[in-house]
């Protein structure tokens, strides 16, 4: 991860939210020599400036711990035409994210030493944010052998995933949670039972059948679910779900949590907020473009696919309640020109740092989220886990890295691809109007991201 000037950072009278340490209210907070210096909430003296140091009047303003992102794709190495380290991770210092997980689904994908260390030595030279790899689970990510999982782990992996390619064999699965327990790391499951879903582009319902397109149950990623589940109690090894979307995965995680299992689990933004009906071109926000030119439009082509309503209050629900640990993006940037094509031949994937927070905030605006939750969701819940909380990600404990983001949670904007950081400009919010925006996103005390709009005095 690349540096730049860290200059101390005195933010005024901002809500400052850290749920990791029950931490919601009005202060100030005091960045300096790359670390969190001084907080105060509420009451109290004023925190000092000290010489040399640039202030933000934070009236208005909402400064949280960085944002940590489990899943997502820098494309690199092999696909840098759709994206590179460095306008990925300049992308998600514009979504307020300071960590991210890349995933293993590149061309070589990340099953030996040299891949991860190249992404790596990649992230160090030209990143904006800290980057931490996921290494394969299997060889190739072709679900017949083991990934030499040790050697990933000595590399620096934070955990193994298959990614979009799940993993059929259950005994290879049972292997793989038995060896990374060694390690104590998370092995992450695209959960997707693929004879359900074959040739599916969206899911099953009264939309695909409206819209002529094959749809996938519910119940391809819930079966998968429960295997997995069963496996990670059978060896004691620790499962995260990937992209959770579907009631029934919900109330399977919330059954193996009750039993002590250990497992996790994430829902991305697009299925927290976004349903089905999108793919028929429905859009609930104003957005400059009309219905009929949003049928059929391939940036709603995802995997898994955009449910039913029922699951997408589902999944609100188990984030509320501490089911769902982890919000996490699966940006997927795209190259418009293979977005360009019929909605059976489009590939699956939605681009999302720079709209993330946008769309999130949705969720607290209507009072189905609190806050603090959503806030947890993105810092201290991915942090945990990926095992990573002590290391002191997620929050903004003094003495702690100075990873942070303002945002301004009612700042109304217009979605405008052209202006993305990121290559992929393949997202269903394009012309929509958002409520909450980043303004300024912090890495190691160095600016990683200010709006054109923020004056640092």
């Amino acid at each position: 991860m690349k540096t730049g000037e860290v200059r101390p950072l005195l933010v005024r009278q901002a809500r400052i939210v850290d749920p990791a340490q029950g931490i919601d209210g009005v202060g100030d907070m005091l960045f300096a020599e790359g670390k969190v210096a001084a907080l105060r909430v509420g009451g109290g003296k004023p925190l000092e400036a000290p010489p040399g140091c640039q202030t933000l009047r934070g009236q208005g303003l909402v400064v949280a711990p960085g944002f940590v992102d489990m899943h997502a794709h820098l494309r690199e190495p092999g696909f840098e035409e759709q994206e590179t380290i460095a306008t990925g991770t300049q992308a998600a210092a514009r979504g307020g994210f300071t960590t991210i997980c890349c995933m293993p689904n590149t061309q070589p994908p990340l099953d030996t030493r040299a891949t991860v260390e190249f992404v790596r030595r990649r992230a160090a030279e030209l990143g904006t944010v800290r980057v931490l790899p996921i290494g394969c689970i299997s060889q190739g990510r072709k679900g017949k052998e083991l990934a030499p999982l040790g050697e990933l782990a000595e590399a620096g992996v934070v955990g193994y995933s298959d990614d979009g390619a799940p993993v059929a064999s259950a005994a290879l699965m049972r292997n793989a949670l038995s060896y990374a327990k060694s390690f104590d790391m998370p092995v992450i499951e695209h959960c997707e039972e693929s004879s359900l879903a074959d040739g599916a582009v969206m899911s099953e319902g009264w939309v695909a059948t409206r819209l002529g397109l094959r749809g996938a149950p519910d119940a391809a990623e819930d079966v998968m679910v429960a295997r997995d589940i069963l496996l990670a109690e059978l060896t004691g090894g620790r499962l995260h779900i990937a992209h959770a979307s579907t009631a029934g995965t919900v109330e399977l995680v919330r059954w193996a949590k009750e039993k002590g299992i250990r497992v996790t689990a994430e829902a991305t933004p697009h299925h927290l907020t976004m349903t089905d009906e999108w793919v028929l071109g429905s859009r609930p926000m104003a957005c400059r473009f009309p219905a009929s030119e949003l049928v059929y439009d391939t940036s709603t082509k995802v995997n898994p696919p955009l449910r039913s309503r029922r699951d997408v209050d589902a999944l609100v629900a188990g984030l509320r309640e501490g089911v769902i640990d982890a919000i996490a993006t699966d940006h997927a940037p795209h190259l418009q020109v293979d977005k360009l094509a019929e909605y059976d031949a489009a590939p699956f994937g939605i681009s999302v740092f720079e709209t993330a927070l946008g769309s999130l905030l949705s969720l607290v605006h209507a009072g189905a989220l609190d806050m603090g939750t959503l806030v947890a969701r993105l810092t201290v819940g991915p942090a945990r886990a990926l095992g990573r909380e002590a290391s002191g990600l997620g929050s903004l404990r003094k003495g702690g890295t100075a990873d942070a983001v303002v945002f301004h949670p009612d700042e109304e904007w217009t979605v405008e691809v052209e202006r993305f950081a990121s290559r992929g400009r393949n997202t269903p919010l394009r012309g929509c109007s958002l409520r909450g925006r980043v303004k300024l996103t912090l890495v190691g005390g160095a600016v990683a991201y200010a709006d054109e709009g923020v004056k640092l005095g």
